[in-house]
């Protein structure tokens, strides 16, 4: 819906979660989805945020596409030796950029540091 003489658009809180979720899909990206739905990149990453915060709801159509890639567990647990170590720490990858965490790492350091890795690549 167009309002005003501005021409800004009043978004339904539907089709924003439904924006910002499909901004979620891997591969996807943000600017193009944004220039797809005459919208702005900004929005987009609002809308996100608020999603993740819970102030947007997916609409159960969408909610019910896979949005991640199935888990694959190759060989049984009990085939692992005895000795193998416990990995205590987290690898996360963002395009060519690796980011390696232990389990105890900052949530507010480690939330900055993938911030820094999206901006750099993007």
């Amino acid at each position: 819906m167009i309002e005003g003489p501005s021409g800004r658009r009043r978004r339904a809180k539907g089709e924003r979660s439904r924006i910002a979720a499909e901004s979620l899909v891997p591969g996807a990206s943000v600017t193009d989805v944004a220039r797809r739905h005459g919208t702005t990149r900004w929005q987009v990453y609002d809308w996100r945020k608020k999603l993740r915060d819970g102030r947007l709801v997916v609409p159960d159509s969408v909610a019910a596409l896979p949005m991640f890639a199935e888990l694959v567990v190759e060989g049984a647990a009990a085939e692992m030796p005895a000795e193998t170590a416990v990995n205590t720490s987290v690898e996360i990858v963002v395009s060519d950029v690796v980011i390696r965490v232990g389990l105890d790492t900052d949530e507010v350091l480690l939330t900055r540091a993938i911030r820094a890795a999206r901006a750099a690549t993007s």
